[in-house]
């Protein structure tokens, strides 16, 4: 199997139930088993999720020299990542704090420290890049400098902007005009996601854009061939969190394209790996492995 290089963001997760949006004023309240802790952040979930998958990945990140970096290594080893490219670069770890109710919306708070002013030693990047056929350079600061890097080593770059509304974003501009594989959120978007794909496609010449549609799915462009059209969602379990769906989506697309270069098997697998994924609070966890996967596959390819 063809590895994988994966630069993101590392952080701790706290995950609060409440009953619904707006949150009504109370000051003490009881959510039994509804406040849980955990390691996530976007480049950890991409990496567990892979992880899981049954890829072989390098993960690049920074955590901070803080009592969070023991419950860092501990999550790495457990979950099978190695903590050879992830380095207490930080004097804090950043940290998230994501309210959640059952009907699915989520408010997500989060607190980068001081990780945006923070410089990844390149000489460590170009070592794990070695040998990986995909870089999955999620847009944190720290990974900016990557993409040319990747992109002059002929590496295939895969990113997700997530919720974007503006074609020349200042932060996220990098990204978009750097990657083969373009994710991200229609949250945002100032026009149908129909209409900001082809955009993308004239200003980028993105080759692969998904944009993410919550329960209605995915959209999937390919530019080679021409096509644009929706992917709907399925059902596999009840939703207990939306949160992290984007990085499952985006996760599960990477896995079967670097498998397979299909862009249409690997956007209908993703779409069911993120609706299973959602039947979990945190936003790492209720990744299925490729057995699950492919059972799940089976099913729904029968129907």
């Amino acid at each position: 199997m063809k590895k994988i290089l994966v630069a993101g963001l590392i952080n701790i997760e706290v995950t609060v139930q409440v009953e619904s949006f707006p949150i009504h004023y109370s000051p003490v309240r009881y959510p039994f088993f509804g406040v849980n802790s955990s390691v996530s952040g976007v480049g950890y979930n991409v990496a567990k999720a892979l992880t899981t998958l049954g890829n072989s990945i390098h993960f690049l990140s920074m955590m901070g020299k803080d009592v969070a970096r023991t419950l860092i290594k501990e999550s790495l080893k457990a979950d099978g990542i190695s903590s050879k490219y992830v380095i207490d670069a930080l004097e804090r770890t950043p940290q998230s704090v994501i309210l959640y109710d059952q009907n699915g919306h989520r408010q997500i708070n989060v607190d980068l420290k001081d990780i945006q002013e923070r410089i990844y030693p390149q000489v460590l990047f170009e070592q794990a890049l070695a040998g990986c056929s995909l870089a999955v350079l999620c847009n944190i600061n720290f990974a900016r400098p990557f993409l040319d890097a990747a992109r002059h080593a002929n590496k295939l770059i895969a990113t997700d902007v997530h919720a974007i509304s503006d074609m020349e974003d200042g932060y996220n501009r990098d990204y978009m005009a750097a990657a083969d594989i373009l994710f991200m959120s229609h949250e945002w978007l100032p026009c149908s996601p129909e209409d900001w794909a082809r955009w993308l496609i004239n200003r980028y010449g993105t080759e692969i854009v998904v944009i993410g549609l919550g329960s209605e799915g995915a959209l999937l462009s390919v530019k080679s061939h021409h096509f644009l059209e929706r992917i709907p969602a399925v059902f596999t379990r009840p939703v207990v969190n939306s949160i992290g769906a984007g990085d499952a989506l985006f996760s599960a697309f990477v896995h079967t394209y670097n498998q397979t270069n299909d862009p249409y098997e690997a956007i209908r697998k993703a779409v069911l790996f993120a609706s299973y994924k959602v039947g979990a609070s945190s936003a790492a966890d209720g990744f299925l492995d490729q057995q699950g996967l492919d059972q799940l596959w089976s099913l729904h390819e029968k129907l």
